[in-house]
């Protein structure tokens, strides 16, 4: 097939199809069904639903089962840490560049698929295949968004970026629907019970995520350059973020921002990964099913965040970005602790939209307003947020890390809900110590990185 042009709208909805096809993986196995999967496999309960036992053995040692599943997430996302600079300058030297897509988004795929397999006796299989999951969908991300530039002009990469999202939206809440009611209604289908049509939803992401993306392989070009994989390639990401990093440091702003932004985003981060476990080990869900209920939680959560997103940026024209970013951490201080109380589903949906409100504004808010306090006239915006996206999952990383940590030394989510409170806490003062000028920053010699 002779390749479409750049610019080209056909070319366009290839590539923004892509978010189609992998976005399933963050809805059904890093929100909604997986978590509920795993907490029902790892909490033991008496006939009247109360729960006996929530320890898992693994390695020899007996863990709490939030603990060894946010560590084993923390993990991946070190990984994902290390990774992304050696990714992002391949992405931008290598021609082949279609191929590590394909690689990272079989792998996560694949294991998605291996989640079919999850069981205490073949415990280190599955949390193996879930840390593969998390760390091919993350990595192939990083090939995914070095084509935008390649296949879209500047004035059209909005709307094609607006449009992936939008895809990707839609497409994993209809498979997410379409597994609910297979899990729901099991008999439908033939099962005896619902534990079958849950292992296969695992199934349906993996092979979603792989049929899917064959669209946009067609249409995608192999890469926009053709250069050896040579060691000054391998290492051109982690030398670019050494380069912004000294640029940061000359300006303070943007220095006393980013790492506001860094503590805060520790426990906005975390309590996303973790609302769903802290819905299932929680809450007294009585007669009323907690997949049901937990499922219209995230979905209620999603469609808040927009609302919320849109909210926010009206809010931050008439009042500044950082005076909205402190009054949105003071609200994630509030959730917390009304999260620490709450005993039932409603309670729980209330929080839910809570959260989805101050999630979509959080999230919108502070990559924008870290975009405008870059220096004006800078070329090099793509490694910014690289920089950016790093700092972000290094905080997954210590929020997961310290999350799992207090939950095996008190055996509560509870404590660790409001050990969270800390971080908002610290992001409320380190936002109050922003500048509000903009510094002038000279330009340092490109041979000093």
């Amino acid at each position: 097939m002779k390749q479409l042009p750049k610019g080209n709208k056909k070319l366009i909805h290839a590539w923004a199809f892509y978010d189609w096809a992998n976005s399933v993986y963050s809805l059904v196995i890093s929100s909604a069904i997986f978590p509920i999967f795993y907490g029902a496999l790892t909490i033991v309960k008496d006939s009247e639903g109360n729960m006996i036992s929530d320890t898992v053995s693994f390695l020899g040692f007996n863990w709490n089962n939030d603990t060894l599943i946010s560590y084993v997430t923390a993990a991946a996302f070190l990984v994902v840490s290390f990774l992304s600079p050696f990714l992002s300058g391949i992405a931008d030297y290598v021609g082949n560049k279609k191929n590590f897509l394909k690689f990272f988004c079989y792998l996560g795929a694949i294991s998605c698929i291996g989640l079919f397999w999850f069981n205490l006796e073949n415990l280190w299989f599955g949390l193996l295949c879930y840390f593969l999951a998390l760390i091919g969908f993350w990595s192939s991300l990083v090939f995914y968004n070095s084509y935008l530039p390649d296949i879209a002009y500047n004035d059209q990469q909005d709307k094609a970026s607006a449009k992936g999202f939008s895809l990707g939206y839609l497409g994993s809440v209809i498979l997410l629907v379409l597994c609910l009611i297979m899990i729901l209604k099991y008999e439908w289908f033939g099962f005896d019970d619902e534990g079958l049509p849950t292992r296969l939803s695992f199934v349906l992401t993996g092979v979603w995520w792989i049929a899917f993306s064959q669209y946009t392989y067609y249409y995608l070009p192999k890469g926009n350059k053709k250069a050896r994989l040579t060691k000054n390639v391998l290492f051109n990401g982690f030398r670019e973020l050494k380069g912004i990093w000294f640029k940061i440091n000359q300006n303070k702003q943007l220095k006393r921002y980013l790492v506001a932004f860094f503590v805060y985003s520790m426990a906005v981060q975390t309590i996303m990964l973790i609302a769903t476990y802290f819905g299932i080990e929680e809450l007294e869900w009585g007669e009323q099913d907690a997949t049901t209920g937990l499922i219209i939680s995230i979905l209620l959560i999603q469609l808040v965040a927009v609302l919320g997103a849109f909210l926010t940026s009206r809010l931050a024209i008439k009042y500044g970005d950082v005076k909205i970013l402190i009054f949105i951490n003071l609200i994630w201080i509030a959730i917390c602790g009304y999260a620490y109380f709450i005993t039932t589903p409603q309670q729980f949906y209330v929080a839910a939209a809570s959260v989805g409100l101050v999630m979509g504004g959080i999230q919108s808010l502070s990559r924008s307003t870290y975009s405008k306090m870059l220096p004006e006239n800078a070329i090099d915006t793509a490694s910014y947020f690289s920089f950016y996206d790093v700092a972000e999952k290094i905080g997954i990383v210590i929020g997961m890390f310290l999350y799992g940590l207090v939950a095996q030394i008190t055996g509560s989510i509870r404590s660790s809900i409001l050990f969270l409170v800390v971080f908002f806490i610290a992001g409320v003062f380190l936002l109050m110590r922003v500048p509000k000028k903009h510094p002038k920053i000279k330009n340092l010699p490109e041979d000093r990185f």
